[in-house]
């Protein structure tokens, strides 16, 4: 009996060795990205395809815009506002110009332009209106904390809404202003004298600068008050209330303050635009350099409540 031959075990592969690596190979160089924009991530991270800069006042005159123009409460008071001086001055330049000759003589010793005063005292109340809402309509619907979170510098969201309600309150009512002026002078004209060109200017564009500076004053109290029907009873308060207590003021000793109250009252400064005062009180221009130092420092007090206050 043979005995089976063992089959041979065939060799495993030996391993190659590897060849030692040079250590001076330089390392290569990172990827240069992109120079990123102020306030961008650093490189490496991400980077916005749009341009990063500093807020400015004009962006913040621009976000104001967008708000005053898109709220219907702005077309409902300057439309109401425009009616009202164009419809009562044409109302009352009719009915002057119906008068016999007695009365006609009268109005002689008056400026023509008078009659637009009509029309811009009930408007103030549209004005005042417009003012305290611009500020204070924010706070009861919290816009605020979105404006402030979008503009965190509170002086310059201030500032923006000061000059975007200040100038479109001063266009609309110049064109109001001057389309009243013009339709007295051509319906009533004829009863009075020639305005000369001082009374034009004053009748148009100071009665809009001295309209706009007193929905500025309101704006102010609107934003310190933070309270729309508050703040618009505060304001038709300082408007009416001189002229109120000075009616009732008739004792001997409280004379110099009536005839202050009277003199100082927002509708007389308004009436010396159009030639017409209570007194030796304001002439001239002076009630726009009043109204202008009363509205710095109640804006100064409106910078102060929306720095120190919570939104």
């Amino acid at each position: 009996m043979s005995t089976p031959q063992s089959q041979p075990t065939p060799a495993l592969p030996q391993p190659q060795p590897v060849p030692a690596q040079d250590a001076a190979v330089p390392a290569q160089p990172a990827p240069q990205g992109q120079t990123p924009w102020p306030g961008q991530a650093p490189l490496g991270g991400y980077v916005s395809p749009i341009p990063i800069r500093k807020a400015t006042l004009a962006d913040a005159i621009a976000a104001e815009w967008t708000k005053i123009r898109s709220i219907r409460s702005t077309v409902w008071t300057l439309g109401s506002m425009v009616l009202l001086v164009v419809g009562i001055g044409l109302l009352a330049a009719f009915v002057v110009s119906a008068t016999d000759s007695t009365a006609a003589t009268q109005t002689e010793r008056m400026p023509v332009l008078i009659l637009g005063i009509y029309g811009t005292m009930l408007s103030l109340i549209c004005v005042i209106t417009l003012g305290v809402l611009t500020m204070s309509s924010e706070y009861g619907t919290g816009l605020i904390r979105t404006t402030l979170t979008a503009c965190p510098d509170r002086a310059r969201v201030l500032t923006a809404k000061a000059i975007v309600f200040f100038l479109l309150t001063f266009v609309t009512t110049t064109v109001a202003t001057t389309l009243v002026a013009v339709a007295t002078e051509g319906i009533a004209g004829r009863l009075g004298a020639v305005p000369t060109a001082g009374q034009w200017l004053k009748a148009t564009v100071g009665v809009s600068v001295f309209m706009s500076l007193v929905g500025v004053l309101a704006l102010a109290v609107g934003a310190m008050l933070r309270h729309s029907a508050g703040a618009i009873a505060v304001m038709l308060a300082v408007v009416m209330m001189p002229l109120v207590l000075a009616m009732f003021l008739g004792v001997s000793d409280l004379t110099e303050l009536r005839s202050w109250l009277l003199l100082y009252s927002i509708p007389n400064q308004l009436g010396v635009f159009y030639d017409v005062s209570a007194g030796d009180g304001p002439s001239g221009w002076d009630p726009l350099w009043i109204m202008t130092l009363v509205t710095g420092v109640a804006l100064g007090g409106a910078y102060l409540s929306l720095a120190k206050r919570d939104a």
